[in-house]
């Protein structure tokens, strides 16, 4: 017990020793770098607050760790992966794209354009109605630009995106709210898995062509975690406490698949632009360990009810546990704030085994060096 207290305060001072180090290091550039996020709920700060869809994370115990300890619209206790790199850069969290807040200066800070049940294909999440499609995400994106040209100017516009760091997370829904929604889903009867994943895989392809067609130079794109181990599929699909056979199968084709369009756009761009987060292997870890991160349980959702709190939503009726940080997933799909601070932590100072070709804090340095 004392040793795994030890090892949680550890990596805690780790990830603010980072936070500190990069904020200082790069006040005079970075902390004026934008920051522009695109995605699913892992990712979503509160763009769908503002729809009329079942897909939202607006009332309690959503955000009860958060700062206001209330509900953002964030999927998760506190803070999320978004969050904990505006930290590292020093800057402000970027505001939902939707938020009548982001005008005016605020749009110089960036935009968060992610929506929670999106998926890389348009047809994933139809069943929650209305979500900001990837496409749409990217339309909003060109919009962003021409109402900070009218701030800046469009020179002063190109050079803020140009310049920009960018998140993008996308892929789990394609499997978990797609092809495994239902037996015999029409994308399953349409693709065996590795068809399905080589579909996907050339469609977001696609997609990252169209974020650097429109300006951004510094890509994150992050795998899909390990979407067979999360609660919900536990209680669903998996066996006596095992993850989901067909899921890990899915995410194990899905990422190094990933990782080889980022090689290839890089080469073909001439430039490292894209970095790929294996965030599969950065939750894995403290799945496959839980009390080596200080974690109690990896398996059991701190929110939720039913097999491992891992059916329905969580909602003020759900199970709620009294500690956050000793659960790695905050409900039936997704991190707490102390797991996503864990990934964050690869993500800035990961080795390539977690970051394809360098990790952020890489990045930072040489970009600093550039400016």
């Amino acid at each position: 017990m004392a040793a795994t207290m030890v090892l949680q305060s550890y990596y805690i001072n780790v990830v603010i020793i980072l936070m500190v180090a990069l904020t200082s290091c790069f006040k005079g550039t970075v902390a004026q770098r934008a920051f522009f996020v695109f995605g699913d709920s892992l990712v979503d700060n509160g763009n769908n607050n503002y729809l009329a869809t079942t897909a939202r994370a607006d009332a309690p115990p959503y955000g009860i760790d958060y700062p206001t300890r209330r509900p953002t619209g964030r999927f998760s206790n506190g803070y999320n992966i978004p969050d904990f790199i505006s930290q590292a850069l020093g800057a402000e969290p970027t505001l939902p794209y939707l938020s009548p807040e982001l005008n005016g200066e605020a749009l110089l800070v960036g935009a968060n354009f992610a929506s929670a049940g999106i998926g890389i294909l348009n047809d994933t999440g139809i069943q929650f109605i209305n979500i900001i499609r990837i496409f749409r995400q990217l339309e909003y994106f060109q919009q962003y630009q021409q109402r900070v040209s009218g701030l800046i100017g469009p020179e002063q516009t190109q050079s803020l995106v140009n310049g920009a760091l960018v998140l993008i997370t996308l892929g789990g829904n394609d499997f978990v709210n797609n092809y495994y929604l239902v037996p015999f889903s029409a994308r399953s009867r349409q693709y065996n898995l590795p068809d399905y994943v080589r579909y996907i895989i050339s469609e977001y392809k696609k997609i990252l062509r169209r974020l650097y067609d429109l300006g951004a130079r510094r890509v994150i794109v992050t795998g899909t975690g390990p979407i067979g181990c999360v609660p919900a599929e536990l209680a669903q699909r998996g066996t006596n406490g095992g993850c989901s056979v067909e899921l890990q199968r899915a995410a194990a084709l899905f990422n190094p698949q990933l990782i080889q369009i980022i090689q290839q756009l890089n080469n073909e761009i001439g430039s490292n632009v894209f970095m790929g987060a294996n965030t599969r292997q950065m939750a894995l870890d403290f799945v496959n360990n839980p009390q080596a991160y200080g974690f109690v349980t990896s398996q059991i959702a701190c929110c939720g009810q039913g097999p491992y709190n891992g059916l329905g939503l969580c909602t003020p009726l759900s199970n709620l546990c009294p500690n956050r940080d000793e659960y790695a997933f905050w409900d039936a799909f997704h991190p707490s704030e102390k797991a996503n601070s864990l990934i964050v932590q690869q993500i800035l100072s990961g080795t390539t085994d977690y970051m394809y070709p360098m990790n952020l804090s890489t990045v930072l340095a040489l970009d600093s060096k550039n400016t």
